[in-house]
């Protein structure tokens, strides 16, 4: 990895940075790859960056129909945080927290990961006996969690209404300090330069449009771009797209896609000293580090790939967002976009072998897709290097839609974060 002296960056400055290095390489495919990464966002240029640093497996290849994280990567609301309720999830995200705390060392490169805490709000006393066991089992884990009464959200928070006259009075909250934000784009970068100089191939605009099978088992993908690109497993990460690659490979994913809006406002003087999340009024706000508020609510209510979502979801949210903090109530909007996320019946991810050999899947992420980035890369590289499910992905199994054995992470991840 290229490392620029004080004088290297004077020099190319003046250069108007015409003769930099390029941040990757643009290969030719090779006929065959040990790993094939169908997807190139976060979570995709994560598995090829373990694949080849963890495991020394660094014959892989990562195909991408846009640009290297251009997709729900490019289109979230970048918050950080592990206080999920069951076991298996708390492991997932807590690993996911540890290798986010280090992770700008790990990648030489700034993913801006700014550790200012996270609110989940209570607004009645069932949520306020949720945030209690949700809190307790934190600690259990080991993750930090702290619950507040309205006071101790105010000392946090100042510009909070958290008087009883709300439409949505706050009674508490869960805190968790670790918590945070990061920089998307800079995670995407970042994986994509460090696995680049181990020796992975990354390809862009190269649409994936079908499998190659032998024997039930999966070979190679077709590409537009590329033709035939074969390999010896294949791991899909394509977000919101799962289902449709799914069916291209011949069978069906327990998933739905719905479109998930956020919002962005002008830039406006510090005001906000964390994230603040509310899962009872469904919307979540932060600030970024040049001022604008980061606004964001729960799905769209419809299935879909649109990436327009509907106007009666950005008015609840709003709304909900003005009731907690009335002093925005004149800040004006600068832009409104959405992703599509696919969701599972149990708000947990998908991390899984597939009813066809030697293609596995991780999707089915929803709205916490990005917090879950760099453990979601780890655990689905040691799959992929396995052939098997790693330990954190085992109850993640696509499988357990068929047994039963659900993780039911919908009182953690009821709302867009």
């Amino acid at each position: 990895m290229q490392r620029y002296s004080g004088f290297g960056l004077v020099k190319h400055a003046l250069s108007y940075h015409e003769n930099w290095q390029r941040v990757w390489r643009n290969p030719t495919p090779k006929p065959k790859y040990d790993v094939i990464i169908v997807g190139g966002g976060g979570h995709g240029l994560a598995t090829a960056y373990y694949l080849a640093k963890v495991h020394n497996i660094t014959n892989v290849a990562v195909v991408e129909k846009g640009y290297l994280g251009g997709g729900n990567t490019a289109r979230n609301t970048t918050i950080v945080r592990s206080n999920y309720l069951w076991d298996e999830s708390a492991h997932l995200y807590e690993h996911a927290m540890k290798l986010w705390e280090g992770l700008s060392q790990e990648l030489n490169y700034n993913v801006m990961f700014s550790q200012r805490g996270v609110l989940n709000l209570g607004h009645t006393l069932q949520d306020m006996r949720d945030i209690n066991r949700r809190v307790n089992a934190n600690r259990l884990n080991g993750i930090d969690g702290e619950v507040l009464d309205a006071q101790g959200v105010k000392e946090i928070e100042p510009m909070m209404d958290c008087s009883d006259r709300p439409r949505y009075p706050v009674m508490g909250a869960s805190f968790q300090p670790r918590a945070g934000v990061a920089r998307h784009d800079a995670v995407a970068w970042g994986y994509a330069r460090a696995a680049d100089a181990l020796g992975v191939d990354l390809f862009q605009q190269c649409e994936v449009n079908g499998f190659i099978k032998e024997d039930g088992a999966a070979i190679g993908v077709t590409t537009k771009q590329h033709g035939e690109i074969r390999a010896g497993r294949i791991g899909c990460v394509v977000a919101g797209n799962s289902g449709v690659v799914a069916k291209m490979a011949g069978f069906r994913l327990p998933i739905e896609s719905h479109p998930l809006q956020a919002l962005v406002s002008e830039p406006i003087k510090p005001i906000l000293n964390s994230v603040t999340m509310s899962n009872q009024v469904h919307g979540y706000v932060s600030q970024s580090d040049k001022g604008d508020l980061v606004i964001g609510a729960g799905i769209d209510g419809y299935l879909g790939y649109g990436q327009r979502g509907s106007y009666a979801t950005i008015e609840h949210n709003i709304q909900a967002i003005v009731e907690l903090f009335p002093c925005f109530s004149r800040v004006r909007m600068n832009r409104q976009w959405g992703g599509i996320v696919d969701t599972t019946a149990d708000a947990c991810p998908i991390m899984s072998a597939t009813p066809v050999e030697n293609l596995f899947f991780n999707c089915g992420w929803g709205t916490g897709g990005f917090k879950a980035t760099p453990g979601s890369g780890h655990a689905f590289a040691e799959t992929l290097a396995l052939g098997k499910a790693s330990s954190l992905a085992k109850p993640f199994s696509m499988f357990r839609f068929h047994d039963g054995a659900l993780i039911d992470e919908h009182g953690a991840a009821g709302v867009a974060h």
